[in-house]
């Protein structure tokens, strides 16, 4: 059995008996002082409140927060919105679930981008830079959790393949902006910006919810990513000292400023323009992903974005009044 019904399309009053991703779970009283379960369930169209409110001592301990789960369930309306109340929940079987219907993922398709991203690798001139490249990618356990790694669990990026989306992004604009800058290393600049994220690719777990590994909460990517390079650079014959510090301060310092988690700021050209390229194409992300998730289209401005601190103008597809002419 496989899923066959995504939340987007439920309308009230049908009957919904699918496969879900629990990404909330708590109990609660109505108030009569009936206990109930509230669930939040997620797919990759979307997310949608469940009610249990029958069976509550059966069913509590069926699920947790990150499991799949098989509901038997009716969509109702409550104050406008579509929930489902749920009759009955199992456990999904491994075999019943693919992650892909449950996580957004990039819209390009995924072997074409990674292989533009090995065709970036190849033209990396300097010997000892280009095997420190594929010590990493030509890994092929690397490289499959290279492609279906997010590049954030919520501000930019964040669905499957979305590292190597904004990896690629990246070095395409670096790869632009180095012609119009030739005294920076050009080879040393593309390495940092494939490289600069490398440690998110174990940063996150994304088997279930996108979330952050316990290693990822006591280290993170930016530290992680230099142990990372630290450990293959090691292993290749003469690598150069120096060359070595010069990459890892790209990734140390790719961040920008200290207070966003960077443990230095960028001092060298090479580090300054793969942390701006990095920055620009985090925040356009950012901008577009709200501006198509933000449910007000008649609006000219969508929700406040708490993490970008401001309201975002999309304009109007309406055209603009020409003004009046005076006689």
């Amino acid at each position: 059995m496989k899923k066959s019904v995504f939340l987007k399309d439920i309308k009230a009053g049908d009957k919904v008996n699918d496969f879900f991703l629990v990404v909330e779970k708590n109990s609660a009283f109505s108030q009569k002082g009936t206990p109930y379960l509230n669930l939040r369930l997620k797919d990759r169209s979307g997310e949608m409140e469940a009610k249990v409110w029958d069976n509550v001592d059966k069913l509590e301990g069926v699920c947790k927060k990150g499991d799949y789960i098989f509901v038997r369930s009716r969509a109702v309306s409550y104050r406008n919105t579509i929930q489902l109340s749920l009759l009955d929940i199992r456990p999904a079987l491994p075999e019943e679930i693919d992650p892909l219907d449950y996580f957004p993922t990039i819209e390009g398709d995924v072997e074409t981008l990674y292989g533009e991203l090995m065709d970036y690798l190849d033209g990396v001139g300097d010997p000892y830079l280009n095997k420190l490249l594929h010590s990493f990618f030509d890994d092929e356990n690397f490289g499959t959790l290279f492609k279906r790694a997010p590049a954030a669990k919520g501000f930019h990026h964040n669905c499957l393949g979305g590292l190597l989306e904004h990896t690629l992004t990246v070095t395409r604009i670096l790869d632009s902006l180095l012609k119009l800058y030739p005294e920076v290393k050009r080879d040393l600049t593309m390495t940092g910006g494939i490289l600069h994220d490398i440690g998110k690719v174990y940063e996150f777990s994304y088997t279930g919810l996108i979330d952050y590994t316990d290693e990822g909460r006591l280290i993170g990517h930016i530290v992680m990513g230099v142990e990372m390079v630290d450990e293959k650079t090691t292993l290749i014959e003469g690598f150069p000292r120096q060359l070595a510090l010069e990459l890892r301060h790209i990734i140390l310092s790719h961040h920008g400023n200290l207070e966003f988690g960077s443990p230095k700021r960028p001092k060298t050209m090479e580090a300054m323009l793969v942390h701006q390229v990095d920055d620009l194409d985090a925040k356009l992300n950012a901008f577009r992903e709200f501006i198509k998730e933000s449910p007000d289209n008649s609006s000219r401005w969508t929700p406040y974005h708490r993490l970008l601190d401001r309201f975002i103008y999309r304009g109007s597809s309406e055209p603009e009044e020409e003004p009046e002419m005076l006689p």
